[in-house]
């Protein structure tokens, strides 16, 4: 059985999950009893080509901790024979991953062009960002604060009535090219911000008081890529020195505790931390404008998937912040708004213990730059689709997601410093 795997293995472990299809491809789940079955789980990543969804990376696998991980057609049988061989339980959580990717596809919608319940190409995405502001000038104003690897404009969008003196939240989507959800989010939240304003009294007060900047896809160039080329792809589309595997995780790229904990320095290594802190395009250019408006920025939302969790620093320490009591009585509270309306539960608490340690986080950073209400979302769900949800799911994750969001934005206004 080994030596079976091991020689299929060979062959593969330096193909790349470039395959258009994903027919047949199977995600399974299991939980690690004990480091004997975690050293198993090791070694299945060292002889095949082990797509890890959760958590991101084989060194993050522990006993008693839930992992998810994908792997191609024609490894899935021998996969479940050695999972059953050496007594690890199992369960397949999604059966055949191109069915999953062509059901994400369900949205009743036929609009031709961008829709808010539907999943939208970068194309699509950018002519939306002219729209909502040329629509909306009192409310929207749209600038570029930088490009992608590949070239293109990194638009970001100010929302907010103009006013002299108002301090700002950032959000931004998109970090991993994967995880659709998330920019589908930062386009919901602009949406409901231009709908609601001047009916909605929490949004009215919220935008006569505050500035959004929205980045709806941080990374712009991996996400296209997604819809072209690999649905599976999370990292940047650069080039790496003296590799041939392209990309950088962009949220293991940022100066908080930089590949530490929870990153790889390998290029070919879905968590690679890049050459350097910044080192990416993207990274810079989301770094550079907060550091431009430090004064002004007192809290930092970022958008990812899936799990349904609400974390807060730090992911690169196991120590807690200095404000660890009332951030997490903040997210304590955001997570009880957000259940209110579906009943989705979610988790909360610092990064490092609630999910599992990652260095080089955009939150961390933004935290260490002295932007106290720091905070990420893993959307939906908790598995049974993971980064395929689908489209008929967007609308009610963006509702319950934007309850939890206007509570932090409420709070924040409460509490400037």
């Amino acid at each position: 059985m080994w030596a079976l795997l091991v020689l299929i293995g060979a062959a593969s472990v330096s193909a790349h999950l470039q395959d258009l299809s994903f027919d047949g491809q199977k995600v399974f789940r299991v939980i690690p009893q004990n480091d004997e079955q975690v050293e198993i789980l090791n070694f299945l990543a060292s002889i095949i080509q082990v797509d890890f969804w959760q958590p991101d990376s084989v060194t993050l696998v522990r006993p008693k901790v839930q992992v998810d991980f994908r792997v191609e057609a024609e490894k899935s049988f021998e996969v479940e024979e050695l999972l059953r061989e050496k007594g690890i339980e199992y369960r397949v959580l999604i059966d055949n991953l191109q069915a999953a990717l062509d059901a994400q596809f369900d949205s009743k919608v036929r609009a031709a062009g961008h829709s808010y319940e539907k999943y939208n190409n970068w194309d699509t995405i950018a002519a939306w960002t002219a729209d909502i502001a040329a629509q909306n000038p009192n409310l929207v104003s749209r600038s570029v604060i930088g490009e992608t690897y590949e070239g293109r404009p990194l638009y970001l969008l100010k929302v907010g009535k103009s006013g002299a003196n108002k301090k700002a939240i950032f959000i931004d989507c998109g970090f991993h090219a994967r995880e659709w959800i998330s920019p589908a989010f930062c386009q919901w939240f602009v949406k409901e911000a231009v709908e609601t304003y001047g009916k909605d009294t929490v949004t009215t007060t919220l935008l006569d008081n505050l500035d959004f900047y929205v980045l709806p896809v941080v990374n712009i160039d991996g996400y296209v890529y997604t819809w072209t080329n690999n649905r599976m792809w999370r990292k940047t589309r650069s080039k790496n020195a003296n590799s041939y595997c392209l990309g950088t995780d962009p949220n293991r790229n940022f100066d908080a505790g930089w590949c530490t904990l929870g990153a790889s320095k390998y290029p070919c290594d879905a968590t690679y931390c890049g050459s350097a802190p910044e080192s990416e395009k993207e990274t810079k250019a989301l770094a550079d404008f907060i550091r431009e408006n430090l004064s002004t920025i007192k809290a930092y939302l970022t958008i990812h998937s899936y799990s349904q969790l609400l974390l807060f620093p730090y992911a690169y320490t196991y120590t807690l912040p200095r404000d660890y009591q009332e951030l997490n009585s903040i997210a304590s509270a955001a997570s009880k708004k957000l259940a209110s309306l579906y009943n989705t539960k979610y988790t909360y608490g610092p990064s490092a213990t609630t999910i599992y340690p990652a260095a080089g986080g955009s939150d961390d950073w933004a935290y260490d730059q002295g932007i106290k209400y720091s905070f990420t979302f893993e959307l939906r769900d908790t598995g049974t689709y993971g980064f395929l949800l689908p489209e008929s799911q967007i609308k009610p994750t963006c509702e319950e997601t934007l309850l939890a969001v206007k509570y932090i934005a409420n709070y924040v206004l409460e509490h400037l410093y």
